[in-house]
This record gives structure tokens, C-alpha cells and sequence, in this order.
């Protein structure tokens, strides 16, 4: 169990580092109207055109924090958003230009970085071995909570012989 602890404890520690990394190379650039965590937002939604609810669904973001930095990145320029013709409820957003300056400069700090991993003694294959395990842990901890809500929805019901009783019909399904 120690192992699993340090693991769970290092992928924290890491984010975190990563995130300081992305605040100086922001900073580095002059800018101040975006923090880190929006400037990761900005480099995961790329090219691509998506909702709110999509962007949640890719990242490492709750749902009122992805609201808000959109908001925010919308009033500083970073993004451009619009309602979907489809479903007036949902609201798709896009990089502007100068959403698109600095994810390039954030592409090129990534660069930097690959190009400086040799010099650290990270080859190739030791980030591919390490991200083949942080993907197992991330499979392990989907079906983890995926049993948890079964056998959370399995406990509000009891099954009698005509029918099936919800113990907490309040709470909606």
C-alpha cells in the first residue's frame, strides 16, 4: 500500500510543479491577464472547437472552475465562444489569435522541455513506461468509481418479489 500512497502522492506533487512551470514561462512572456491553469486550458482546446462540458470531460477541471477561467480567458481575449445551433443551452468556444500566440509559445516550451530531457536522463522509453502505468492507475480508478456508483445505486434499491422500491425516491437518477 506504501507504493500505491507515494504514487498517488508524486502524480499531486508533479501537477503541481508542472503548473509553476506554466506560471513562469507566463510570466517570462509579460502576460498577466491568464493564469496557469487557463493557460493549460487554452493548450488542451488547441484547434479544436468544443463546449464547456466537453472541455471538463478532457482535463483535469471541475465544472465551476472551467466556467469561470472561460469566462475569464472570454473577457481578456483569449477565447472566442458562441451558443450552438443546435442546443441554445450549450456554448462552444475556440482559441482567438491571441489565444493562439500563446498556445504556440506554450507548444515551444514544450519543446524546450523534450529537447532538455537528455540531459536529464529521461529516454523515450522511460516516459512510455512511465505513462503506460500512470494509464493502467488511471483505468484501475474509472472502473473503481464506476463500481462504487453501481453498488451505491444497487443500496438505494431493494427488489421484493412484485416490484422494485427505491429507498430514496428524493434523490433523482
Amino acid at each position: 500500500m506504501t507504493a500505491y500512497l507515494e504514487v498517488i502522492s508524486l502524480v499531486e506533487r508533479l501537477h503541481r510543479q508542472f503548473l509553476e512551470v506554466v506560471k513562469l514561462e507566463i510570466e517570462g512572456l509579460g502576460i498577466h491577464d491568464i493564469n496557469n491553469v487557463q493557460g493549460m486550458m487554452l493548450f488542451n482546446i488547441g484547434d479544436a472547437e468544443m463546449t464547456v462540458g466537453e472541455l471538463t470531460l478532457r482535463g483535469c477541471y471541475l465544472g465551476s472552475n472551467v466556467s469561470y477561467n472561460v469566462k475569464k480567458m472570454v473577457e481578456n481575449g483569449y477565447l472566442a465562444q458562441q451558443r450552438s445551433r443546435h442546443d441554445r443551452r450549450s456554448i462552444h468556444v475556440s482559441l482567438t489569435e491571441k489565444g493562439i500566440k500563446l498556445r504556440e509559445r506554450l507548444i515551444s516550451m514544450h519543446r524546450r522541455h523534450a529537447a532538455m530531457l537528455s540531459r536529464a536522463a529521461l529516454s523515450a522509453d522511460d516516459l512510455q513506461g512511465a505513462g503506460a502505468t500512470l494509464h493502467q492507475l488511471e483505468r484501475f480508478w474509472l472502473r473503481g468509481s464506476d463500481l462504487v456508483q453501481r453498488q451505491q445505486l444497487a443500496a438505494r434499491f431493494v427488489l421484493s418479489p412484485d416490484r422494485v422500491i427505491d429507498l430514496d425516491p428524493e434523490v433523482e437518477i
